[in-house]
């Protein structure tokens, strides 16, 4: 089912850096420029110019991102976005049609299940909610007409970990394809492409863009024919990265390795706080040997990355008051930035799934771990946590 593209002989940062984004020929900007324009002049009609007619179509800049996006997921094709969410809308009306069946996680962004349960459902999609840290309870939510299955490793917010290729098998066994969202990792850390999914999603708003100043989202295709019918998709339904967006988001892949490097290590710093803390009942990070599927993390991953979450004794209230306590952690929703964030799940991002099976627990609270001196990030939360 996947025409794999084979893995490429630089190193990650090597090709962060240098994929999609040669010297400009004309100038010698070692930067792709940003092209912030509409349409292009024609030699004749028909005549374009390096494919290039109008940007909601192909946009040099965007081309730069996309190629970038492509070679660190090791894909056939990657495809830039206005945000995560237009990512998966473009991705899910391409490969699945009325009728059709899904089995979607039972942790996941809030959003994520939104566009499920509120729209496609509307539009005859139908989906299955399944535990995909265990294979094989997605195996049993299979149907004949069961199209496509959506992972999230780590997820969102319990830091749940699937096995890819376990589940890679299951799908293509029914005849599915596998989506994983790789938001939470990265490219860096992980590489679902190369453990038999077919589709790659990111919220490249998060690690990818680093720097909470741009709003994007991504898709990268194992399959080449699969790559064309989502760039289709995606200049028949039009929701585009625009050039600046993808300019920012292509300045952030450039640090991507160094600054996940450092939000590992603040997060296990902060883990081994929580460890100890007498108010914390229970702890959700994949580099713990106690989390349920460690060994399946530490098996497809390089490391266990910058999100954390944790339980408090005392209930909603509880959880409420670390948050509004924190002072060096900023309260705010997103993730993946160069700042700590801390946000209360039930609450905030994940309001959307309250009352469903994705419901998360009330006393929870989620740290997007950023790089500032780990020192100081364990003193705030310590102060917090009281």
């Amino acid at each position: 089912m996947t025409d794999h593209q084979h893995q490429p002989s630089q190193g990650f940062e090597t090709i962060a850096i240098h994929a999609g984004q040669e010297a400009d020929p004309r100038t010698g900007a070692v930067v792709p420029p940003i092209y912030q324009v509409s349409t292009y002049k024609q030699d004749g009609v028909g005549g374009l110019r390096g494919g290039y007619e109008y940007s909601r179509s192909a946009n040099p800049t965007r081309t730069a991102l996309e190629e970038c996006l492509a070679a660190l997921e090791g894909g056939r094709r990657g495809l830039a976005f206005a945000s995560g969410l237009a990512a998966e809308d473009t991705l899910l009306r391409t490969i699945l049609q009325p009728g059709d069946h899904i089995v979607i996680p039972n942790d996941a962004y809030g959003g994520t299940f939104r566009l499920f349960d509120k729209v496609l459902t509307r539009w005859g999609v139908e989906y299955d909610v399944a535990d995909t840290q265990h294979p094989e309870k997605v195996r049993e939510k299979i149907r004949a007409n069961t199209k496509a299955v959506w992972v999230e490793t780590p997820s969102n917010p319990l830091l749940g970990i699937t096995d890819i290729a376990a589940v890679a098998q299951i799908a293509h066994a029914a005849g599915a394809l596998l989506v994983v969202d790789n938001t939470f990792a990265s490219p860096y850390l992980q590489q679902p492409l190369a453990l038999g999914a077919d589709v790659v999603v990111h919220s490249t708003t998060k690690y990818m863009g680093g720097h909470s100043d741009v709003v994007g989202g991504a898709l990268v295709a194992a399959d080449a024919e699969l790559g064309e019918r989502l760039a289709y998709h995606q200049n028949a339904m039009g929701a585009v990265a625009g050039p600046f967006d993808a300019w920012l988001v292509l300045r952030g892949i450039k640090t991507l390795g160094v600054r996940m490097d450092r939000h590992t290590a603040n997060a296990e710093q902060l883990v081994a706080l929580l460890s100890r803390h007498p108010r914390v009942t229970q702890i959700y990070y994949p580099g713990l040997v106690g989390h349920p599927n460690h060994e399946v993390a530490a098996k497809q991953m390089k490391a266990f990355g910058g999100m954390v979450s944790f339980r408090v004794e005392g209930g909603e209230e509880a959880a409420v008051e670390v948050c509004n306590r924190a002072q060096l952690f900023t309260l705010g929703e997103s993730l993946g930035g160069v700042e700590s964030l801390i946000e209360h799940p039930g609450r905030m991002t994940h309001a959307s799934v309250a009352g469903s099976l994705l419901e998360v627990p009330s006393d929870l609270v989620r740290l997007s771990v950023g790089i500032e001196s780990a020192d100081d990030l364990v003193a705030d939360l310590a102060r917090a946590l009281g």
